[in-house]
């Protein structure tokens, strides 16, 4: 058998109908922005395998980084010990992030970072003698698939098996000016019970690429804080260059209280999770009382290969060239970005730093199930660049070592596709 054959003999893959499913391509190597099957066929990664390669594939200076910790030290637990790479990992990144931002708590991707943000939000009012007990967020938000990550994030076809299991949310729109006003009327009245508010600043990435601008989530932040509203920034996506900026948080003129990391955070290269919080929200932990510690931990827990990993991403990502790469892939978009508006199967075109998205027009509503999704995804495939559509929702999130000519080449292929379409 070969490498497909074998794999669906005993694989089951994440989103994925498995009955009508075609053919899983097997990736046999990776070198910058291009992924090269066993057919000896190569792709452009144009969505950044899942927007978590920075940097490109098999980057050099994260491998050499990794290899040397294979060597020194691959794990140990964190309970009770530490070692220099989750210490250094940790002095780099608070430098970078708001200055209310104070410690770092470990865990291994997306989801588990943000179930450490929710437990401490809930403990830290539990601590306190506090009865908040409800969570605020955004309607049409994706926080992750385990449970607590699906309860603070939009219903849908996604969650509704665990529809009776998932706990209760206060769901609001996305801000804008026009509805700034009565969101915070609403919130107002039950500010009491609100112990926290989670979201996604500036973009909802997996609800379609839906962005919001940052005025207006600043100005929800900052009535949030006045009505003792902790907030946790779920930075998993928007993190790390994505926005334009370093994170999202330097669009906004507020600070969280808790921050979420993953995806981008080690370039792509092995798992981690990332929670940060305030002084404020660890103090409420500190205590002569046992049963007032965070009981959350995972055996992997700031594994120091993965920390070396981040560490040699976030090396690479402050490089003057990197940063540069950031604003050029900017750039172009913006210029896409006048094509796209123009094509009459196009709507809605939005664009976030090196994020750029829009939408297809259909006889069907805009929908991650809307067919098209998967036509185009085929279409892509042949003509050498993987784009993979949240339905009828097509958008570009490259890593950042792609170059102005390969960006061309993308945007040629999807006008040509469009026109033909």
């Amino acid at each position: 058998m070969n490498l497909s054959e074998r794999d669906k003999a005993v694989n089951w893959h994440p989103y994925t109908q498995m009955k009508t499913a075609d053919d899983i391509i097997p990736i046999v190597r990776g070198e910058g922005i291009y992924l090269f099957d066993d057919q000896g066929n190569k792709y452009i990664d144009a969505v950044s395998s899942w927007w978590v390669t920075l940097h490109g594939h098999a980057h050099p200076h994260i491998a050499k980084r990794v290899s040397e910790q294979l060597n020194t030290l691959e794990q140990v637990i964190f309970a009770g010990f530490t070692h220099e790479p989750a210490v250094q990992l940790s002095e780099n990144l608070l430098k970078l992030l708001p200055e209310n931002q104070k410690k770092v708590f470990y865990s291994d991707n997306g989801s588990t970072a943000v179930e450490v943000a929710l437990k401490m939000c809930i403990q830290y009012a539990y601590n306190q003698k506090s009865k908040k007990t409800k969570i605020l967020a955004l309607k049409n938000a994706y926080h992750g698939d385990t449970f607590g990550a699906m309860s603070v994030s939009g219903r849908s076809a996604w969650t509704q098996p665990f529809s009776e299991m998932l706990f209760e949310v206060v769901f609001i729109d996305a801000p804008t000016s026009q509805n700034l006003d009565s969101l915070k009327a609403f919130i107002k009245n039950i500010s009491d019970e609100i112990v926290c508010f989670i979201y996604e600043p500036l973009i909802q990435g997996a609800a379609g690429m839906l962005m919001h601008k940052a005025e207006d989530l600043s100005e929800l932040m900052k009535f949030c804080r006045e009505q003792n509203i902790l907030m946790i920034q779920d930075e998993v996506f928007t993190g790390f260059g994505r926005t334009g900026k370093l994170f999202a948080a330097n669009h906004l003129s507020e600070q969280p209280d808790i921050m979420c990391f993953s995806k981008g955070l080690t370039g792509g290269t092995m798992p981690m999770g990332i929670t940060t919080c305030s002084q404020e929200i660890f103090d409420a932990f500190l205590s002569e009382d046992q049963y007032k510690t965070l009981f959350h931990g995972h055996s992997f827990t700031a594994n120091p290969i993965a920390c070396t990993a981040a560490i040699a991403s976030m090396e690479l990502l402050l490089k003057e060239e990197t940063l540069q790469s950031i604003d050029l892939i900017a750039e172009k978009h913006s210029g896409f970005v006048k094509i796209l508006e123009h094509h009459p199967k196009v709507q809605n075109v939005r664009q976030t730093g090196t994020i750029l998205a829009w939408e297809i027009i259909t006889s069907h509503q805009t929908s991650y199930f809307n067919n098209v999704g998967k036509l185009l995804y085929k279409e892509f495939l042949k003509r050498g660049v993987i784009l993979r559509p949240l339905g009828n929702v097509m958008y570009l999130v490259p890593p950042y070592c792609i170059t102005s000519e390969e960006l061309d080449f993308i945007y040629h292929q999807i006008t040509d596709v469009l026109d033909q379409f």
